[in-house]
C-alpha cells in the first residue's frame, strides 16, 4: 500500500528530475552579489553547463559513496554543473568549478558547497516543476536560494546569505540559453 507521505516524496522527485531535465544545456550567468552592510556590489560573468544524470550514472555513485549512503543507487537523479568565471572588478581572477547534485525525497545532496569543498545536503521544496525553492545551511550560514525557469530560454536566481540569523548578502542572478 502507498502511503500519502510516500505519493508526495514521489510527486517532488518527479518535480525535481524534470527541472533538472528543463534546466540540462549551456548558460551565460550574469549576476550581482550585494554585500548588505557595506553596500559593496560584485558583478560576475560566468559561462555554466548542466548536465542531467540519471539513476546509477557514475556521478551520483561517487556522491552517494561521498555522503556514505548504504544504497548507492539512493538518487532519483541529479546533475552535475560546470562552470567559468569573470569578474568584473578588477583585480580579480576568473574562476572555474564544478559540483554534483544527487535528488532523494525532499533532499538535495552536493559534493561540495557554495563556500566549502565539503560535501553537504540542501531541503528543496517545489510547487512546480518550474521552481526550485532550496535551504543550505553549514558553518554557522544559511543559503536560501530560489532558482526558476522562464519559458525555455531564461532563468532567474536569488541567494539570500545569513549568518547568526542576519542577512549579509543577496546575490541575484540572469541566466540565458546559449
Amino acid at each position: 500500500m502507498t502511503t500519502s507521505g510516500q505519493i508526495a516524496q514521489y510527486t517532488l522527485e518527479s518535480l525535481a528530475e524534470s527541472f533538472f531535465e528543463q534546466s540540462q544545456g549551456d548558460w551565460r550567468s550574469e549576476r550581482r552579489y550585494y554585500t548588505l552592510q557595506s553596500g559593496e556590489v560584485e558583478e560576475v560573468v560566468s559561462n555554466i553547463t548542466v548536465k542531467f544524470l540519471v539513476r546509477g550514472s557514475a556521478d551520483l555513485i561517487q556522491l552517494a559513496e561521498m555522503h556514505e549512503l548504504e544504497d548507492k543507487t539512493a538518487f532519483v537523479c541529479g546533475s552535475q554543473v560546470t562552470w567559468e568565471s569573470n569578474y568584473t572588478q578588477p583585480g580579480r581572477k576568473p574562476t572555474e568549478g564544478s559540483t554534483v547534485f544527487g535528488v532523494r525525497g525532499n533532499i538535495l545532496f552536493r559534493d561540495r558547497g557554495f563556500a566549502t569543498p565539503k560535501p553537504i545536503t540542501a531541503e528543496y521544496t517545489m510547487r512546480d516543476s518550474k521552481i526550485m525553492h532550496l535551504r543550505t545551511e553549514y558553518n554557522k550560514s544559511v543559503f536560501e536560494e530560489e532558482i526558476k525557469l522562464i519559458g525555455s530560454s531564461y532563468r532567474t536566481r536569488q541567494t539570500i546569505i545569513s549568518r547568526a540569523g542576519e542577512e549579509i548578502m543577496i546575490g541575484q542572478y540572469l541566466e540565458k540559453r546559449v
